[in-house]
């Protein structure tokens, strides 16, 4: 099998595949075709791939010539002519892009998108969710110690004390629980909100403390995704969280729900209360953001608290980002090839199921031809 690696959108810093995985899998008898300049940003040279067995071509060449193709976001519309009868393995999100995943089915594509992936154990070295999540909750709190206008630790000088930084971090899944540590390291005192009772114990064990709200809807059946709690529940949430958000030198906020837009669980009220020279990293922002004034890849500034919308702050370390999830995608290629390295696929497999929006000329993913 020929596998194909795309240079990103010029926004984009990472890429499907560093050297060191194409190595690997030249090793195993694939061969590799890499866009010239796909690494580039994440300092894989072309020189590095070609010492590692790889060839580098132009974007036509290597679309033409491959059969699987590595993209890590959606490619380019006139990319989709030369996709027919090949399969595109990245992040799509197709929830919010449906529309877009029905042209690539009716172009004849093959599609998966890991962020789809059933969030099990046997899924976790392949799950680009919470390898991307853990890169972007530890970056959250480094860009808000950035903009914060005081010291995270407490201190206790000769010309006075110091009191720490009080974070608050609203969902305690991957990327809150990194910013959880990466907090505490820097010397904060944090609060986490989440719907899940379960995640309690992990928060705790962080040097946390767990704000429980009563009446959270089960989300144990959700696969490990967040799901829409009541209006009684969130009427609940949003009076504890603006108490504790009162209190608050730092936000980070986490929520979404796949698929749809992310709730609102910071509202200008509650900014008004905070002091001025506040903080809020709002991770959620690509899906509407969860404060009121959240703009993706902007900074607002609201009655002196600064609110950064910031969904892909994984791609501001493209170097461990695209190790990592280069990793995953090892990790996922042995799920759709045979021994031989052809493609072979399993949809009795959860995972290969779970993972595959497009097949056959036709919408395959339940919840996406729902949608459609």
């Amino acid at each position: 099998m020929t596998i194909g690696i795309l240079k990103e959108p010029t926004v984009e810093s990472r890429v499907s595949l560093l050297p060191e995985s194409a190595a690997t899998l030249v090793a195993k008898g694939f061969t590799l075709l890499v866009e010239q300049g796909a690494g580039e940003k994440a300092f894989g040279s072309d020189e590095a791939y070609i010492q590692a067995g790889a060839q580098v071509r132009q974007r036509e060449e290597t679309l033409k010539g491959a059969d699987l193709v590595l993209s890590i976001n959606m490619p380019q519309p006139a990319d989709i002519a030369f996709l027919s009868g090949k399969t595109l393995i990245g992040i799509f999100q197709p929830l919010y892009h449906p529309d877009l995943m029905q042209r690539l089915a009716e172009a004849g594509v093959t599609v998966f998108s890991l962020d789809m992936l059933p969030r099990t154990s046997r899924a976790q070295s392949m799950d680009v969710l919470s390898s991307q999540a853990n890169i972007a909750g530890y970056k959250a709190v480094i860009l808000a110690a950035a903009r914060y206008s005081r010291y995270f630790p407490m201190l206790m000088t000769a010309a006075g004390s110091i009191s720490p930084a009080k974070v608050l971090i609203l969902g305690a899944g991957v990327a809150g629980l990194q910013a959880i540590a990466t907090a505490r390291r820097l010397g904060a005192v944090v609060e986490v909100f989440d719907t899940r009772p379960a995640v309690k114990e992990e928060v705790m064990s962080l040097g946390a403390r767990f704000v429980e709200v009563e009446g959270a809807a089960d989300a144990s059946a959700a696969g490990g995704y967040a799901i829409e709690q009541s209006s009684e529940f969130q009427a609940r949430q949003r009076q504890k969280i603006a108490e504790s958000i009162a209190k608050a030198d730092i936000v980070i906020t986490t929520a979404q729900i796949p698929g749809k837009k992310a709730p609102v669980l910071v509202t200008a009220e509650m900014i008004a209360q905070m002091r001025k020279g506040s903080v809020i990293i709002d991770l959620a922002a690509a899906s509407g953001g969860n404060t009121e004034y959240t703009r993706n890849n902007e900074t607002v500034e609201q009655q002196g608290v600064s609110i950064i919308g910031a969904a892909d702050l994984a791609a501001t370390l493209p170097s461990d980002a695209s190790k990592l999830y280069g990793k995953n995608i090892m990790n996922f290629l042995p799920l759709i090839t045979g021994k031989d390295g052809a493609l072979n696929l399993d949809f009795n497999d959860e995972l290969v199921k779970g993972s595959c929006i497009a097949h056959d000329g036709g919408i395959v993913h339940e919840r996406v031809r729902e949608l459609i």
